[in-house]
């Protein structure tokens, strides 16, 4: 039975991609392989139970000083040389450097496939962006979760071309799925219910959307899932535009399924995304949704068939946009979902990404093996063969010559596998 790790910061804040890690971890089990989730620090909480209960297994590292603890180096490098799995699956960038660096501790014809995940398209600060490229010879492949994240850590260099390949994040469409008894259940009107999910942080720019809820026809009522630094300023805001009666801040909402199912709307407002999970289970629930056009959003909504489209960080056109959907017809609003769904289903359900990422296993294993096969070979030059070019997933991304000066851009070509 071949054996997966996959390794993350921490499963004590749930976010798009630990509940990745966590979807991944349950699936990969269900497929036949032996799964192991390691995070960095924490001590992985509810998240951790629910995947001991399903059979997969988990260890903290139990770092306190980030990477700069090295008690983590050595617990990892430990059980690599005891477990010794043939996948080590990293995701986010710390979790990423503690790998790739990691390699070179071990012996070559020991050490296992290595893929890091890239999950959001923002490439943060210099030393981000220093360290992937520093480190970018080590792992077999980078996978990134949209065009759009691809194409930003390509343009600044923290990710090389050959290396590099397109893989979704995935939905369980089967749990996932519209259920019109729910809003009965929960007592609404004939209020418009919209619903927003993600933490309060600055980049969902929650601002924006209060703004235009002011703009909204009365019968507008906002629900807002998560927590995170700007709950008081947020609710201050809130208060300060009159919208105490319209607007209820859930805090951490254990089953947003539900608020999905009730609500006639979704509303996204962040400023970027790598391919926002919340959007994914709105669509998958045949919510019709408004969202920002920024990297990653737009490659989950057909601007005019599931949902619309408007600038970052303009109230005005965000407010216009909700209006609008508010008053489209009921049955034109229930086609637009039920399309969302069914893009879905067709390009992020759950079990067409699990099976991407066994074949992408499967074929990294297959190219390993067959170099030891070949015998020993000094260290370095296995990783150089580890970074020649490649096989390329969905989509490929293929570099071509443009401009004048003949400087090089990235396309994506859609090829299905």
């Amino acid at each position: 039975m071949n054996h997966t790790a996959l390794l993350i910061p921490s499963l004590d804040r749930i976010g798009g991609a630990e509940c990745q890690v966590i979807l991944l971890a349950k699936g990969l089990l269900r497929h036949g392989w032996r799964v192991t989730v390691l995070a960095l620090s924490g001590t992985g909480g509810t998240a951790a139970a629910e995947l001991s209960k399903n059979g997969v297994g988990f260890l903290s590292l139990e770092m306190r000083k980030g990477l700069a603890d090295p008690r983590g180096w050595i617990r990892f490098n430990r059980w690599l040389r005891q477990e010794r799995p043939d996948v080590v699956h990293a995701h986010l960038p710390h979790a990423a450097w503690l790998a790739r660096w990691s390699r070179l501790g071990l012996s070559a014809f020991q050490a296992p496939a290595l893929i890091d995940t890239l999950h959001s398209s923002s490439t943060g600060a210099w030393r981000r962006r220093l360290g992937y490229r520093l480190s970018n010879w080590l792992p077999n492949k980078v996978t990134a979760v949209s065009l759009a994240v691809a194409q930003t850590h390509l343009a600044a260099g923290m990710v090389s071309l050959d290396k590099l390949t397109v893989l979704p994040n995935g939905v369980d469409v089967d749990t996932w799925r519209p259920d019109a008894a729910v809003r009965r259940e929960i007592g609404a009107g004939d209020e418009f219910l919209w619903l927003a999910v993600g933490r309060l942080d600055p980049v969902k720019d929650y601002a924006t959307l209060l703004q235009a809820m002011t703009k909204l026809p009365e019968r507008a009522r906002l629900f807002i899932a998560g927590e995170g630094p700007l709950q008081d300023d947020l609710h201050q805001l809130s208060a300060r535009l009159g919208l105490e009666h319209r607007v209820r801040f859930l805090g951490f909402e254990p089953d947003v399924k539900r608020w999905m199912q009730a609500a006639d709307g979704f509303v996204l407002s962040s400023r970027w995304e790598g391919l926002p999970m919340a959007l994914l289970e709105a669509a998958a629930c045949a919510l019709p949704a408004v969202a920002t056009d920024v990297p990653g959003t737009r490659e989950v909504i057909s601007q005019g068939r599931t949902g619309w489209l408007t600038p970052a960080g303009d109230t005005d056109r965000l407010g216009e946009a909700m209006t609008a959907m508010m008053q489209t017809p009921p049955a034109e609003r229930h086609a637009m979902g039920e399309r969302a769904r069914k893009r879905t289903i067709e390009q992020f359900s759950l079990e067409t990404v699990l099976d991407r990422w066994e074949r992408l296993y499967t074929e990294l294993l297959g190219e390993t093996h067959a170099e030891i096969d070949q015998g020993d070979v000094p260290l370095l030059e296995h990783f150089r063969k580890w970074c020649r070019p490649e096989f390329h997933w969905y989509p490929t991304l293929s570099a071509e010559k443009s401009g004048k000066d003949g400087a090089r851009k990235s396309t994506a070509k859609a090829k299905m596998l």
